[in-house]
């Protein structure tokens, strides 16, 4: 349709008395002007849809020939713009014959290309429908602002991940979804270890640009479907649907963990951070999105108590020891003032001449109420604790008193958390512990942290020249961990390299680069005239290939655990202290889920027994009398855990069981099922959806129907019975 036939189809009736009008030449001519200004713009279609007139601008505005729109249904030139589908297709509203405005739209041929707001009426001769008439105009500016500000609101400005918003939105809809469908979803919730002191230290643009690494990295590393969000700060969150097996989910965890604690190249500097991971399942774990979030936070916090640098399954008993946790922590400065600290003495040796050298100070704290808690969890507690400066210098002085009794040629080691070195009369403190117990201060070596370095240059180097001025050794602590620098190596007075356990776990991997790296700080160690310390070391073969890499000191498991004040002075009453190393030393992972009871279920009945072992593979337990080999029973672990097992051997009251399916790692330790009973089983039961509670499941469908159900083939061992009570 030319532009007068558009016009003449809008023209109004003329009235008698109206002034005299434009002629149609002049209003060909206006609008003709309008058209090309872009302040206006117009189509025509057919009834049947099809594009009768379109103003040259808007083809020009669109790039595509307007000799090959017109004649073309209107609906197949341009596509709404919204991506997502949520708005009513263009051809719906023209089928309607109503009018419609503001609708904006795209040219189907340039999904990329302008954003055009449509709007038009349709158009009738008497009562029949004969097209639509309508305008356009250029909105894609205006567009694309919208869609930005839309964005910002869903996704994180730095990162490109979902924000805390969107996220939570997202985990609600899918466990509303999968609870009509009965499916699992897991949430893993992420914090970075020593994220704060990179932020701090090499300022915000350096924590900026390390958390966009970090979010590529997580991409990267989860290869199932998954929905990866910021929440803000260094707290991340994963969903991850159709999800339950805890041996995947503890895979991908670790994965996560060892590809973001790999180091970091940033503009202003090399660093290496690391990460913590809690993981809790819907509905196993939690029903809805509030309970689900605050299990896997639980989770979390276990997993950062628990040492950091690891994953943690969610279960029931976690929330008991946060609680707990929190309570120990608040009551720190209490135990400090009421003697309830103590400290225990781990031999760093000469591997030469097999001489006990010096001996490391480890924090240990008698708890009236949980009884010894061992130097591991309490640096746990300790760390971020604002009481950790006290605790600090009630060590160093400690230290100082027992090693004043220690024969002249053994020195006493003790770990500077890095709020104790920056603190006000931190020396002083040292200086007066010394000169409290008369002990030569070349027998006192303090282990700093590189990450100390990342404070205030020159309150660092005056500290560190007073102590070369007082004359305590000092050891460079956990060289390797990511911030090493021969820039301070060269200006700071140390006296030993103590090598980062991290490569050491390398190194008994049997990683050739690692044991280079090794090799080269030995040799780096050797240029400056320091000595170099290696611990946590428990195999004889990691041990001779570090002592070929030439390093001169060594602790761990291979010569002893932390032993006590009264030990260490009973083997120091003889001339030296010699300790063989040997491999029979190992390290004994804390087993959670020995000699606790549990219940075991045969046929219809369920009986209570002591669990006295437990590894990946198999059980023992202790309390059923004459129960011959291949006897199945169904092991109740609790909290949903169900595992089957068959007896393989059987000595009196004492039966070794084989699982039928291999335990995996809770991520703390100890050894959880890959699957566990579905809370959707036990609706299905009668009992309402909810998530599962610790304790027995002998009376699940498969799972034996109880203790007073059924008849019992095997009798119970009294002194069992006796021994478990």
């Amino acid at each position: 349709m030319p532009l007068k036939g558009f016009l003449s189809s809008k023209r109004a009736p003329r009235s008698e008395t109206a002034p005299s009008a434009m002629s149609d030449g002049e209003k060909l001519a206006m609008l003709d002007e309008l058209e090309q200004s872009g302040l206006g713009w117009f189509w025509a279609s057919d009834k049947n849809g099809n594009l009768t007139y379109l103003s040259a601008t808007i083809a020009d505005r669109i790039d595509l020939p307007l000799a090959d729109l017109l004649g073309r249904p209107l609906a197949s030139v341009f596509v709404s713009a919204d991506r997502d589908g949520r708005s009513k297709s263009l051809s719906l509203m023209l089928g309607a014959h109503k009018a419609f405005s503001g609708f904006a739209v795209r040219a189907e041929k340039r999904p990329e290309g302008a954003v055009l707001r449509l709007s038009g009426r349709p158009a009738f001769d008497g009562e029949n429908f004969v097209g639509f008439r309508g305008t356009g105009a250029d909105i894609t500016d205006e567009y694309h602002r919208e869609e930005e500000t839309a964005r910002l609101a869903k996704y994180d400005s730095l990162t490109g991940l979902s924000n805390r918003h969107r996220m939570k939105h997202l985990i609600e809809n899918t466990l509303t979804a999968f609870k009509a469908a009965k499916r699992n979803c897991a949430i893993m919730m992420l914090d970075l270890d020593k994220f704060k002191h990179v932020n701090d230290t090499l300022g915000h643009a350096a924590g900026d640009e390390l958390l966009k690494q970090v979010s590529d990295r997580l991409r990267r590393s989860i290869e199932v479907e998954c929905e990866i969000g910021r929440l803000g700060g260094d707290e991340f969150q994963v969903m991850l649907p159709d999800l339950d097996d805890r041996g995947e989910l503890g895979e991908i965890a670790l994965k996560i963990i060892t590809m973001l604690k790999q180091p970091y190249t940033l503009e202003e500097g090399r660093c290496v951070i690391g990460c913590s991971v809690g993981i809790a399942v819907a509905p196993h774990d939690g029903v809805t999105v509030d309970e689900i979030v605050k299990s896997a936070d639980l989770a979390l916090y276990a997993a950062k108590n628990g040492g950091r640098g690891q994953y943690r399954f969610f279960s029931g008993e976690l929330e008991n020891e946060a609680i707990f946790r929190r309570r120990l922590e608040e009551s720190l400065g209490d135990a400090v003032r009421e003697n309830q600290l103590f400290l225990k003495y781990e031999p760093i040796v000469d591997a030469a001449t097999e001489t006990v050298r010096s001996l490391e100070a480890h924090i240990c704290w008698q708890h009236e109420q949980r009884g010894e808690i061992d130097e591991e969890e309490f640096a746990s507690i300790l760390d971020g604790s604002n009481q950790v400066v006290e605790v600090g210098g009630w060590a160093i002085r400690e230290a100082c008193a027992h090693a004043a009794n220690w024969p002249d040629t053994v020195s006493v080691a003790v770990n500077v958390p890095v709020p104790l070195f920056a603190s006000d009369g931190f020396v002083e403190t040292v200086a007066e512990a010394l000169e409290a117990e008369d002990l030569p201060p070349q027998r006192l070596e303090l282990e700093v942290s590189e990450a100390v370095f990342f404070g205030d240059t020159n309150a660092v180097d005056r500290t560190l020249a007073q102590l070369f001025k007082l004359g305590v050794r000092l050891t460079l602590d956990e060289f390797g961990s990511g911030y090493s620098s021969l820039a301070y190596l060269r200006r700071a007075p140390f006296d030993t390299i103590k090598i980062d356990e991290t490569l050491i776990v390398e190194a008994q991997k049997h990683d050739t680069d690692e044991l280079g790296l090794i090799r080269a700080i030995v040799a780096l160690a050797g240029a400056l005239d320091m000595d170099t310390i290696a611990n946590g070391i428990e195999s004889t073969d990691l041990f001779e290939r570090l002592k070929t890499c030439g390093v001169k000191r060594m602790e761990g498991p291979i010569y002893s655990d932390p032993v006590s004040r009264e030990a260490v002075e009973a083997e120091l009453t003889g001339e030296s202290w010699k300790i063989a190393p040997s491999g029979d030393r190992i390290k004994r992972s804390k087993r959670r889920t020995v000699f606790r009871r549990i219940h075991v279920i045969h046929d219809d009945h369920s009986y209570e027994v002591v669990l006295r072992n437990l590894s990946r593979t198999g059980a023992l337990i202790q309390g059923l009398a004459d129960v011959p080999k291949g006897t199945q029973f169904v092991v109740d672990l609790g909290g949903g855990q169900l595992a089957v097992a068959t007896v393989t051997r059987s000595n009196g009251d004492t039966q070794g069981l084989e699982f039928e399916e291999t335990l995996v790692d809770d991520g703390s330790g100890g050894l959880c099922t890959r699957n566990r009973v579905s809370p959707y089983a036990l609706a299905s039961a009668g009992a309402p959806l909810a998530a599962l509670a610790p304790g027995s499941y002998n009376a699940m469908p498969g799972g034996g129907l109880g203790e007073s159900g059924g008849i019992p083939q095997f009798a119970y061992s009294p002194t069992a019975k006796y021994e478990a009570a």
